[in-house]
Protein backbone atom coordinates (compact mmCIF):
# COMPACT_ATOMS: atom_id res chain seq x y z
CA UNK A 1 0.00 0.00 0.00
CA UNK A 2 1.45 3.48 -1.38
CA UNK A 3 0.96 6.31 1.32
CA UNK A 4 3.62 8.46 -0.15
CA UNK A 5 2.25 12.02 -0.78
CA UNK A 6 4.18 12.83 -4.36
CA UNK A 7 4.31 17.08 -4.79
CA UNK A 8 5.42 18.38 -8.11
CA UNK A 9 6.90 21.14 -8.02
CA UNK A 10 8.12 23.62 -10.99
CA UNK A 11 11.62 23.81 -10.75
CA UNK A 12 14.16 23.10 -6.97
CA UNK A 13 13.47 26.68 -5.87
CA UNK A 14 9.47 26.19 -5.52
CA UNK A 15 10.85 22.56 -4.09
CA UNK A 16 12.54 24.42 -1.16
CA UNK A 17 9.98 26.56 -0.54
CA UNK A 18 7.27 23.36 -0.39
CA UNK A 19 9.71 21.81 2.22
CA UNK A 20 10.20 24.97 4.20
CA UNK A 21 6.16 25.07 4.27
CA UNK A 22 6.32 21.56 6.15
CA UNK A 23 9.28 22.44 8.72
CA UNK A 24 7.36 25.86 9.27
CA UNK A 25 4.78 23.70 9.89
CA UNK A 26 6.46 21.65 12.35
CA UNK A 27 8.70 24.19 14.28
CA UNK A 28 5.14 26.43 15.13
CA UNK A 29 3.48 23.54 16.59
CA UNK A 30 6.31 22.48 18.09
CA UNK A 31 9.17 24.28 18.94
CA UNK A 32 11.59 22.30 20.72
CA UNK A 33 10.66 19.58 17.75
CA UNK A 34 13.39 16.98 16.33
CA UNK A 35 14.58 18.05 12.82
CA UNK A 36 17.03 14.93 10.87
CA UNK A 37 18.76 16.91 8.11
CA UNK A 38 20.67 16.26 4.93
CA UNK A 39 23.93 17.37 3.04
CA UNK A 40 24.11 18.04 -0.92
CA UNK A 41 22.90 20.32 -3.60
CA UNK A 42 19.32 19.43 -3.57
CA UNK A 43 18.53 20.44 0.13
CA UNK A 44 20.46 24.35 -0.15
CA UNK A 45 17.11 25.80 -1.70
CA UNK A 46 15.14 24.46 1.46
CA UNK A 47 18.21 25.65 3.78
CA UNK A 48 17.71 29.06 2.47
CA UNK A 49 14.18 29.43 2.64
CA UNK A 50 14.29 28.39 6.20
CA UNK A 51 17.13 31.29 6.89
CA UNK A 52 14.96 33.96 5.18
CA UNK A 53 12.18 32.62 6.92
CA UNK A 54 13.50 33.09 10.62
CA UNK A 55 15.00 36.79 9.23
CA UNK A 56 11.46 37.50 8.43
CA UNK A 57 10.26 36.59 12.70
CA UNK A 58 7.78 33.65 10.86
CA UNK A 59 9.69 30.58 12.69
CA UNK A 60 12.29 30.56 15.16
CA UNK A 61 14.94 27.81 15.69
CA UNK A 62 16.06 28.65 19.56
CA UNK A 63 14.56 25.96 21.02
CA UNK A 64 14.39 23.30 17.46
CA UNK A 65 17.60 19.99 18.27
CA UNK A 66 19.00 18.21 14.53
CA UNK A 67 20.37 15.12 13.96
CA UNK A 68 22.09 14.75 10.93
CA UNK A 69 22.14 11.94 8.33
CA UNK A 70 25.87 10.97 7.85
CA UNK A 71 29.62 12.20 7.59
CA UNK A 72 32.18 11.31 6.11
CA UNK A 73 34.90 8.72 7.81
CA UNK A 74 37.97 10.52 8.53
CA UNK A 75 37.28 14.06 7.70
CA UNK A 76 37.63 16.78 11.09
CA UNK A 77 34.45 18.62 11.28
CA UNK A 78 36.03 22.02 9.95
CA UNK A 79 37.62 19.92 6.95
CA UNK A 80 36.06 21.99 3.57
CA UNK A 81 33.62 18.97 2.26
CA UNK A 82 32.75 17.28 6.04
CA UNK A 83 29.06 17.58 6.28
CA UNK A 84 29.36 19.16 9.92
CA UNK A 85 31.39 22.34 7.72
CA UNK A 86 28.17 22.16 5.08
CA UNK A 87 25.53 22.21 7.80
CA UNK A 88 27.60 24.80 9.92
CA UNK A 89 28.06 27.28 6.11
CA UNK A 90 24.56 26.80 4.54
CA UNK A 91 22.68 26.16 7.63
CA UNK A 92 23.65 26.71 11.54
CA UNK A 93 25.86 30.16 11.29
CA UNK A 94 22.78 31.67 10.06
CA UNK A 95 19.88 30.75 12.14
CA UNK A 96 19.37 31.02 15.74
CA UNK A 97 19.62 26.59 16.70
CA UNK A 98 22.00 26.67 19.63
CA UNK A 99 25.10 24.81 18.75
CA UNK A 100 24.33 22.06 21.74
CA UNK A 101 20.92 21.00 19.79
CA UNK A 102 23.21 19.87 16.64
CA UNK A 103 24.85 16.90 16.29
CA UNK A 104 26.60 15.11 13.43
CA UNK A 105 28.60 11.88 13.16
CA UNK A 106 32.06 11.84 14.35
CA UNK A 107 34.10 11.49 11.02
CA UNK A 108 37.52 11.23 13.19
CA UNK A 109 35.92 8.65 15.89
CA UNK A 110 38.15 6.10 17.25
CA UNK A 111 35.60 3.81 18.76
CA UNK A 112 32.94 3.80 15.75
CA UNK A 113 30.65 1.29 17.39
CA UNK A 114 30.25 3.53 20.91
CA UNK A 115 30.07 6.75 18.61
CA UNK A 116 27.09 4.99 16.38
CA UNK A 117 25.52 4.00 19.75
CA UNK A 118 25.75 6.87 21.54
CA UNK A 119 24.43 8.95 17.92
CA UNK A 120 21.30 6.57 18.20
CA UNK A 121 20.65 6.80 22.25
CA UNK A 122 20.77 11.16 21.73
CA UNK A 123 18.45 10.83 19.31
CA UNK A 124 16.08 8.53 21.53
CA UNK A 125 16.87 10.69 24.31
CA UNK A 126 15.44 14.32 22.62
CA UNK A 127 12.64 11.78 21.87
CA UNK A 128 13.26 11.10 18.40
CA UNK A 129 12.98 12.67 14.67
CA UNK A 130 9.94 14.59 14.26
CA UNK A 131 10.82 15.09 10.55
CA UNK A 132 13.45 13.47 8.88
CA UNK A 133 14.73 15.26 5.25
CA UNK A 134 16.17 13.27 2.56
CA UNK A 135 17.94 13.29 -0.68
CA UNK A 136 18.33 10.51 -3.02
CA UNK A 137 21.29 8.76 -5.10
CA UNK A 138 21.25 7.66 -8.51
CA UNK A 139 21.86 4.23 -6.97
CA UNK A 140 18.36 5.20 -4.51
CA UNK A 141 20.74 5.25 -1.74
CA UNK A 142 19.70 7.60 1.47
CA UNK A 143 21.98 8.43 3.66
CA UNK A 144 24.71 6.27 2.69
CA UNK A 145 22.96 3.22 2.82
CA UNK A 146 24.14 1.84 -0.52
CA UNK A 147 22.37 -1.02 -2.10
CA UNK A 148 23.10 -3.94 0.00
CA UNK A 149 21.34 -7.76 0.60
CA UNK A 150 19.68 -6.01 3.72
CA UNK A 151 18.11 -2.93 5.14
CA UNK A 152 20.93 -1.95 7.77
CA UNK A 153 18.72 -0.93 10.90
CA UNK A 154 21.20 1.62 13.26
CA UNK A 155 23.78 4.13 12.31
CA UNK A 156 27.15 2.46 11.19
CA UNK A 157 29.76 2.36 9.20
CA UNK A 158 29.50 1.56 5.47
CA UNK A 159 32.04 1.69 2.88
CA UNK A 160 30.81 3.90 -0.10
CA UNK A 161 30.68 2.64 -3.82
CA UNK A 162 32.42 3.76 -6.71
CA UNK A 163 29.37 5.48 -8.17
CA UNK A 164 28.41 7.63 -4.83
CA UNK A 165 32.18 8.33 -4.45
CA UNK A 166 32.21 9.35 -8.37
CA UNK A 167 29.03 11.50 -8.19
CA UNK A 168 30.66 13.08 -5.20
CA UNK A 169 34.21 13.69 -6.33
CA UNK A 170 32.78 17.11 -8.14
CA UNK A 171 33.47 18.64 -4.10
CA UNK A 172 36.91 17.06 -3.86
CA UNK A 173 40.56 17.98 -5.74
CA UNK A 174 40.13 14.36 -7.17
CA UNK A 175 38.96 11.21 -6.92
CA UNK A 176 41.68 9.97 -4.55
CA UNK A 177 40.73 13.01 -2.38
CA UNK A 178 36.85 11.64 -1.95
CA UNK A 179 36.48 9.41 1.54
CA UNK A 180 36.16 6.28 0.74
CA UNK A 181 33.62 5.36 3.91
CA UNK A 182 31.35 7.00 6.07
CA UNK A 183 28.95 7.23 8.89
CA UNK A 184 25.32 6.90 8.54
CA UNK A 185 22.00 6.46 10.18
CA UNK A 186 20.79 3.08 9.06
CA UNK A 187 17.36 2.23 7.49
CA UNK A 188 15.64 1.54 10.82
CA UNK A 189 16.93 5.12 12.20
CA UNK A 190 15.61 6.94 8.74
CA UNK A 191 12.18 4.56 9.30
CA UNK A 192 11.80 5.47 12.88
CA UNK A 193 11.33 9.32 11.84
CA UNK A 194 7.65 10.48 12.58
CA UNK A 195 7.52 12.07 9.51
CA UNK A 196 9.56 12.08 6.20
CA UNK A 197 9.96 14.24 3.48
CA UNK A 198 12.13 13.99 0.76
CA UNK A 199 13.22 16.61 -1.87
CA UNK A 200 14.24 15.14 -5.74
CA UNK A 201 15.68 17.55 -8.29
CA UNK A 202 17.00 17.18 -12.02
CA UNK A 203 15.91 14.75 -14.62
CA UNK A 204 18.69 12.26 -13.92
CA UNK A 205 16.57 11.59 -11.11
CA UNK A 206 13.57 10.61 -12.74
CA UNK A 207 14.22 6.92 -13.50
CA UNK A 208 15.66 6.47 -9.99
CA UNK A 209 12.27 8.03 -8.15
CA UNK A 210 10.15 5.34 -10.34
CA UNK A 211 11.78 3.15 -9.40
CA UNK A 212 11.54 3.44 -5.40
CA UNK A 213 8.31 4.28 -5.03
CA UNK A 214 6.63 2.28 -7.52
CA UNK A 215 8.86 -0.65 -8.22
CA UNK A 216 9.40 -3.56 -5.53
CA UNK A 217 10.82 -2.96 -2.02
CA UNK A 218 14.15 -4.19 -2.20
CA UNK A 219 17.33 -3.82 -0.22
CA UNK A 220 19.17 -3.15 -3.48
CA UNK A 221 16.97 -0.10 -4.35
CA UNK A 222 17.44 1.33 -0.54
CA UNK A 223 14.69 3.85 -0.59
CA UNK A 224 11.80 1.39 -1.61
CA UNK A 225 11.28 0.84 1.84
CA UNK A 226 9.76 4.25 2.42
CA UNK A 227 6.86 2.70 0.47
CA UNK A 228 6.57 1.57 4.14
CA UNK A 229 6.53 4.60 6.12
CA UNK A 230 3.17 5.83 7.05
CA UNK A 231 3.97 9.49 6.60
CA UNK A 232 5.87 9.80 3.67
CA UNK A 233 6.52 13.58 1.25
CA UNK A 234 7.99 13.18 -1.55
CA UNK A 235 8.63 16.90 -3.24
CA UNK A 236 10.19 17.20 -6.97
CA UNK A 237 10.80 19.33 -9.54
CA UNK A 238 9.29 19.04 -13.19
CA UNK A 239 12.56 17.56 -14.27
CA UNK A 240 12.92 14.86 -12.10
CA UNK A 241 8.79 14.35 -12.13
CA UNK A 242 9.39 13.45 -16.06
CA UNK A 243 6.17 12.82 -18.51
Amino acid sequence: MLHVNLIKAADPEEVGKLAADLFEALIRTKPACVIGLATGSTPLPLYRELIAREKAGKIDFTRVRSANLDEYKGLAPDHPQSYRRFMQENLFDHISIKPENTIVPDGLAEDVQAMCEAYERKIEAWGGVDLQLLGIGHDGHIGFNEPAGHFPGMTHEVELTAMTRDANKRFFASLDEVPTAAFTMGIGTVMAAKKIVMVVTGADKHDILMKSFFGPVTPEVPASILQFHPDVTVICDAAAWGE
